[in-house]
């Protein structure tokens, strides 16, 4: 499971070689995206949690390199923000506990698309691996005396700070692109990110096993063509 961000790369390397089946593009459009993430900690031993919600935004660059059939294909990269975090929900205690991990996260996405080109829309499937970093962390405490009155009594996290801050996984989603004739783009989109890594470390000796981010992402973004 650790060289599945790798794998997922190699197998997507061949979309855009020069030994190319269909009718070959060579389409360049960049931009920038903006949107909110839903997140939660898969912990093991388990706590129970809201959704810990935040915002994302950054840069896209998507190189188009070919038509094979009905199907558009094409890279995509991008360089995001994004606030993730773990909100538990304590029912044996009046108190609250918030925390907020910024990171930065690198995808980089197969693009599969099936609509028009330009001047009209376009449906299309993303899916590849993620690559972070933790950039920053903070916490919020709140509702009233801070007792650590918890129902199977799991409690480690609270003093705990970001162990691994590298963050790896898979990201995929389906999306929305409305073109114009003269190269702008505009897209809505859902995603879905699996974390392979865990923010807390994992060994026997540990209190974690897993500690890992699962996040759903809603997004739009604009992207203009460079290139075409």
């Amino acid at each position: 499971m650790k060289h599945a961000p790798l794998l997922m790369l190699l197998a997507m390397l061949p979309l855009c070689a020069k030994a190319q089946v269909g009718e070959p593009r060579h389409d360049l459009a960049v931009g920038f995206s903006g949107g909110y993430a839903l997140n939660k900690v898969s912990f093991n031993p388990t706590i129970k949690q809201d959704y810990h919600g935040g915002i994302t935004f950054g840069a896209t660059v998507r190189y188009t390199c070919e038509k094979y059939f009905s199907a558009i294909c094409a890279l995509q990269a991008e360089v995001n923000y994004i606030q993730l975090g773990w909100k538990e929900h304590i029912e044996t205690s009046t108190n609250t506990y918030e925390r907020n991990i910024s990171y930065v996260l690198v995808p980089l996405l197969a693009n599969l698309g099936f609509g028009r080109e330009r001047g009209g829309a376009k449906g299309f499937l993303v899916l590849g691996p993620q690559v972070g970093y933790a950039l920053s962390e903070s916490e919020k405490r709140g509702g009233g005396v801070w007792d650590n009155i918890r129902p199977n009594n799991v409690i480690a996290q609270y003093d705990l700070e970001v162990e691994q801050k590298f963050e790896y996984g898979l990201t995929g989603g389906l999306g929305l692109d409305l073109s114009t004739r003269n190269g702008h783009h505009f897209m809505i989109e859902g995603r879905y990110y699996y974390a392979l890594s865990d923010i807390f470390h994992n060994s026997k000796k540990d209190v974690f096993g897993r500690s890992a981010n699962g996040t759903i992402i809603a997004k739009v973004s604009y992207l203009f063509d460079v290139l075409k």
